[in-house]
């Protein structure tokens, strides 16, 4: 069967997802190898000290997916993990107003009425659906998706567990809210809640983040509810920030790798997996080095896996047509700033509370279409939904004494633009971006110290996001559950025996989880006494 193994699994990637699977692995007992290509690990998960004094949360930049389990079984609070949760969501309106969501649900009852007494009264009912909603799917992305079109026993009796979960515990009304979300565009399903522009505006900007889609797309209610699964000690829609940054996390997970005695390599560039008569033998790196394994894992995305890393003509040619047509373009950028001060909110005290949560730009669900707009005709948002915190505000360590860093994520910044991602078309990009911040807070301008900006081009490069997609591919009805990547492959297994799946393209999607992480571990070791078979 080819050389002796050194290693019991390689994984590929040093992502938090490619992170969580070694750890579980050695944690049974395996001897794990991690390959990094970046000189640090964490992916898009990371910090860095860009400009001297300032840290930034580079790319993604609040934490609330990541998976209790996760943090209890590989015990990350030991190895320095602390999130701070975000008790905030500030949105500035033109004109000065503003409306502010806070952790006190008298306070955020107060502040909706003012926009709508009609809101005010059902928010808290809102809230409650979501919460039941969240909870129902909980099970779904807690287990790998069973294939409805399979008949192994073993899956069709996951599918009739699944089936009698859903019969027991939700009640009809709330099975038809289920099925609205998972079809409508976030815009239909908060109309039929709400009045309030503002609050609507607000509630379905995270039915876009991280998609090529606009407020008005269907399937945009899910993408939203994806986002309220959020969990912190057990409260859902939880959002927090972690001390360090999302480094911090990725760190913190490292560790407790590093203690179940993984081997992690850094500037370790994988060319090629290795493959012969339909199995994965280990990785050729871009040194030349060949090292070899029973398993091999890949945490990065499907594109990359499978149209580089493999030889296409060791897969089948649907399963070749399925990742080519995977949709995954990335519609989302990053800008990060230093600063000299905070920013002075037009209508709100320049330092406060509403300072040390979220603040999002993006006052009405016209704003976010046309912002959207832009993007469907290939070019970046010209007033872009913003979405921002600042970490030096919740952890002053991120900043020096006085001093300020400012993380923005952006909407919508399409990966394919009209001519082509140069540096005059990021510098345009990264003006835009803090000309419409200017709107709503007059000084940032001439607070500004240094400012990074990165389009879904640069993602791609510094990162290895094919196509500057964060979610590692569109979290779309259709890249969902059992088709996520390919229908067929969703249990982490691939076409190649011995190669797995365990990054944000497998189930249950993206954000900062560990969840694919977990889920492909576990169910590697399930099948760990089938020798060299997938």
């Amino acid at each position: 069967m080819g050389r002796v193994p050194h290693y019991d699994a390689i994984v590929i990637g040093g992502g938090h997802n490619g992170l969580t699977t070694a750890a579980y692995l050695a944690k049974a007992g395996k001897q794990v190898l991690l390959l990094e290509r970046r000189d640090i690990l964490g992916g898009a998960t990371v910090t860095e000290e860009i400009y001297p004094g300032f840290k930034y949360s580079v790319a993604s930049y609040v934490v609330s997916l990541l998976r209790p389990d996760v943090i209890r079984e590989l015990k990350l609070a030991e190895h320095g993990l602390e999130i701070v949760p975000l008790e905030s969501s500030f949105s500035p309106l033109p004109g000065g107003d503003y409306l502010v969501r806070w952790a006190d649900r008298d306070q955020t009852r107060r502040e909706i009425y003012r926009h709508s007494p009609h809101d005010a009264d059902l928010y808290p009912e809102f809230g409650r659906l979501m919460s039941q909603m969240a909870r129902a799917v909980k099970p779904l992305i807690s287990m790998a998706p069973p294939d409805p079109t399979s008949l192994n026993p073993k899956e069709l009796l996951e599918l009739a567990k699944l089936g009698r979960y859903f019969a027991r515990d939700l009640e009809q009304e709330h099975f038809y809210s289920l099925v609205k979300l998972m079809t409508m565009s976030v815009a239909d399903f908060l109309d039929e809640w709400f009045e309030s522009e503002p609050l609507k505006a607000v509630m379905s900007s995270s039915g876009i983040i991280g998609t090529f889609l606009g407020p008005r797309s269907p399937g945009t209610a899910y993408v939203m509810l994806h986002h309220f699964m959020g969990e912190i000690d057990g409260v859902f829609r939880a959002w927090g920030f972690p001390r360090g940054g999302t480094g911090a996390v990725a760190e913190s997970i490292a560790s407790a790798a590093r203690s179940y005695g993984v081997e992690i390599r850094t500037s370790a560039d994988v060319e090629q997996v290795i493959v012969k008569k339909g199995r994965a033998l280990g990785v050729a790196l871009e040194s030349g080095e060949e090292i070899y394994a029973r398993r091999v894992v890949s945490g990065v995305d499907p594109k990359r896996t499978f149209l580089k890393l493999v030889d296409e003509s060791h897969l089948p040619s649907d399963f070749v047509e399925d990742i080519r047509r995977f949709r995954i373009q990335g519609s989302s950028g990053k800008v990060n700033l230093a600063l000299s001060e905070l920013p002075h909110f037009t209508g709100l005290p320049a330092d406060g509370p509403h300072l040390r949560g979220f603040i999002s730009v993006g006052p009405s669900i016209e704003y976010l279409e046309r912002a959207y707009d832009d993007a469907k005709y290939g070019a970046f948002s010209r007033r872009p939904y913003l979405d921002i915190v600042i970490p030096s505000a919740i952890d002053p360590a991120m900043a020096p004494p006085g001093k300020h860093v400012m993380s923005i994520f952006v909407q919508h910044a399409p990966y394919n633009l009209n001519g082509g991602w140069n540096d005059a078309q990021r510098e345009a990009f990264g003006d835009a971006v803090v000309d419409t911040l200017a709107e709503f807070a007059p000084n940032i301008k001439d607070a500004i110290l240094h400012r990074q900006v990165l389009t879904p081009w640069d993602l791609e490069q510094v990162m290895g996001l094919t196509e500057g997609n964060i979610f590692q591919g569109e979290l779309s009805l259709h890249q969902l559950f059992f088709l996520r990547p390919a229908a067929g492959w969703a249990r982490y297994r691939t076409p190649v025996k011995n190669l797995y799946l365990c990054g944000s393209a497998a189930h249950p999607g993206g954000g900062i989880s560990s969840a694919p992480g977990r889920l492909a571990a576990l169910e590697i070791l399930k099948n760990w006494s089938k020798p060299w078979s997938s």
